[in-house]
């Protein structure tokens, strides 16, 4: 049987994945070094963390680190020496390994998933899964995998997991560690959830003006659905009319700088904000 030792198991992740692992073909080492955390285990899980947790990791085949981000550099140290040889880590974010913060060691594997959450704009079956927002819970997503380093056929193993820890899984996509740190800080949050502030932002200045504030939310979040599925051709039938290309023309250069895209997007930003991001 593989055996996998979860670090951070009760934590606010770490439960998450605990659960989803909990009826599998895995043995599972929970380690968790918090009061708080270990009780939150036992109460929600219904599992105990180990007493050991250097044992749990020298006699792993796989650690997967529910850590925060900041941490997992720091705390992948702390461990690297008592992995045994094949061994593999599996980091939920590009950040400390994009960052170079993860010890060498040629003899472990070392790989990355993170969840997409569930889409926008996918029908789901359940208001259950209309309401799982981060998924993992009853909402279908997709996922993101990338093997730094390590023979390929630890990639089956640890997406294997992956697929499990972020289920129900409908797509799983392979990259590079490189794709994952565009998409994550690059895409999601530099842009998309700094974006989404701003519309918060703007809704809320309508608000202000006089516009009623539920009148206000279900007119702009529901343009968004139209809007989003025409700008990602998702609604190929759907056009922008003449007023809203010309209005989206005239405000482009007073919302955007120029390059934008460009300083964003250049890996030496996108390595600056991992190395922010690790530094907390």
């Amino acid at each position: 049987m593989t055996k996998v030792a979860l670090m951070g198991a009760g934590g606010k992740m770490g439960v998450r994945l605990a659960q989803n692992l909990k009826p599998t073909r895995f043995e599972i080492d929970h380690i968790e070094v918090s009061e708080a955390g270990r009780q939150r285990l036992k109460d929600e899980v219904g599992v105990d963390a180990v007493t050991d947790g250097d044992n749990a990791i020298s006699d792993a085949d796989v650690v997967l680190m529910a850590v925060p981000d900041r941490l997992i550099g720091k705390i992948a140290h702390q461990f690297i020496d008592k992995l045994k040889p094949g061994a593999a880590v599996i980091v939920l974010d590009a950040a400390a390994p994009y960052a170079g913060e993860m010890p060498e060691r040629e003899d472990v594997t070392y790989f990355c998933t993170h969840p997409c959450h569930p889409h926008i704009l996918e029908a789901h079956d359940s208001i259950d899964a209309q309401k799982d927002y981060f998924g993992g819970i009853a909402a279908p997503q997709g996922i993101v995998c990338a093997l730094i380093q390590g023979p390929e056929e630890h990639y089956a193993l640890c997406e294997e997991i992956a697929k499990i820890i972020y289920a129900p899984v409908v797509r799983s996509h392979r990259c590079t560690l490189e794709n994952i740190a565009v998409l994550e800080p690059a895409l999601s949050e530099t842009v998309a959830a700094t974006l989404s502030l701003a519309l918060r932002d703007a809704t809320d200045r309508a608000v202000a003006m006089g516009v009623p504030e539920a009148a206000a939310h279900d007119f702009v979040l529901g343009h968004l659905k139209i809007e989003l599925a025409i700008a990602f051709g998702i609604f190929p039938e759907g056009k922008f009319s003449d007023g809203a290309l010309m209005a989206i023309d005239n405000a482009k250069s007073v919302i955007f700088k120029e390059d934008w895209l460009d300083q964003v997007f250049s890996l030496e930003a996108v390595k600056a904000s991992v190395q922010d991001i690790c530094a907390g």
